[in-house]
C-alpha cells in the first residue's frame, strides 16, 4: 500500500509514466495545482506548497527503491514542487504562467550553481531539492521580468 501511494504521488498521478519528456509533462500538470492555490492566501499557498515538498521527498524516497535507480525519470513530483516555488506571488495570467514554465524548465535542465550540488542529497531529497532550487531562480527571474517589462 505504501509503494502505490508513494508511486501515485512521485509520479503526480502516473504523468511521470508518459515516455517522451516526462518532466515536460510533470511541470504541464502543476499548472493547474499553481492556478487552484491561486485563489488562497499566501500563507496558505506557501503552506501547502511546503506540505507538497515535504511529501514529494518521501514518495520519491520509495520510487527509488521502486525503480532501483537514482532519480528515475518518471518521478515528477519534482517538478510540480519547483513550479510552485517558481509562481510564488506570480499573477496567474496566461503569459505569466507560460514564462514561469520556461524559466522553470530552463533553470531544472541547465542547473546552475548551486542547484546541481544539491542533487547530491540523500534519497527523495537530492530528487526534490535541485528543482525546488531551480524554481527560486525561476521565480526571482521572472518577478524581475515581470517588475521590469510585464507587470504594470
Amino acid at each position: 500500500m505504501k509503494n502505490s501511494i508513494a508511486k501515485i504521488i512521485a509520479t503526480f498521478f502516473y504523468v511521470g509514466l508518459i515516455p517522451i519528456g516526462p518532466g515536460t509533462f510533470g511541470t504541464l500538470a502543476a499548472i493547474p495545482l499553481f492556478y487552484a492555490l491561486t485563489f488562497t492566501p499566501l500563507y496558505l499557498y506557501l503552506a501547502i506548497t511546503i506540505v507538497i515538498i515535504l511529501i514529494s521527498v518521501w514518495a520519491s524516497t520509495i520510487a527509488e527503491e521502486i525503480y532501483n535507480k537514482h532519480d528515475p525519470g518518471q518521478v515528477v513530483a519534482d517538478e510540480v514542487c519547483g513550479y510552485l516555488v517558481t509562481m510564488i506571488l506570480v499573477p496567474p495570467t496566461i503569459s505569466n504562467i507560460f514564462l514561469g514554465f520556461l524559466l522553470f524548465r530552463l533553470f531544472d535542465i541547465a542547473k546552475p550553481y548551486p542547484v546541481r550540488k544539491f542533487e547530491k542529497l540523500p534519497g527523495g531529497w537530492g530528487i526534490v531539492i535541485d528543482d525546488v532550487a531551480a524554481g527560486v531562480y525561476a521565480c526571482i527571474t521572472l518577478h524581475i521580468l515581470g517588475r521590469w517589462v510585464f507587470w504594470t
